[in-house]
């Protein structure tokens, strides 16, 4: 009697232990799920990491600052072993806060069946990626390729004269994702 008393606690204590653990598994798991949105989220509110709001910059006018430059950088890359091929026009340009400028980057679909790409953005550092306006990018929409495309894809920017001064050089990097 004694031992069919014992081993029937020691068996709701196990039951008891697997509800705790699968619970402590679904909860982990629904917070490593919710951590990426999140974390995008904080992102595009603190301009941290180089996100950037993913929106057309409002276009009014501005003092230009022609007693600065500022040196512009431009990164593609790709992950890895993509189809695509994807460069940066020019890699580094001289910019005046508040003018406009214009790059393009070239994408390639290198394979023989049509494909849908989308460019995300990073800027460096973080602080710059406020101050760094996109009229009009490339990356704003999905790009379609049919089998062999390759084009010419337009980037319009300015750098907002409150850059803070002892940021000299902004880096605007773009992954090429396919869909």
């Amino acid at each position: 009697m004694m031992v069919e008393t014992r081993e029937a606690g020691l068996a709701a204590a196990n039951r008891r232990m697997v509800r705790r653990l699968l619970l402590v598994t679904a909860a982990m798991f629904g917070f490593g799920f919710a951590l990426v949105p999140l974390y995008d989220v904080l992102c595009q509110v603190t301009g941290l990491n180089g996100k950037t709001s993913g929106r057309v910059a409002v276009v009014e006018p501005m003092k230009v600052d022609e007693s600065r430059t500022v040196t512009v950088e431009f990164v593609a890359s790709l992950n890895l072993g993509a189809p695509w091929e994807f460069a940066p026009q020019v890699t580094r340009m001289q910019v005046h806060p508040g003018q406009f400028y214009q790059t393009h980057f070239w994408a390639k679909n290198l394979t023989n069946q049509p494909m849908t790409g989308q460019a995300i953005p990073s800027i460096s550092p973080g602080l710059a990626a406020s101050h760094f306006q996109k009229i009009e990018c490339f990356c704003f929409n999905h790009q379609r390729f049919q089998a062999g495309e390759g084009r010419q894809m337009p980037v319009t920017f300015r750098i907002d004269p409150e850059l803070p001064p002892d940021v000299r050089t902004v880096t605007l990097s773009y992954t090429f994702f396919q869909n």
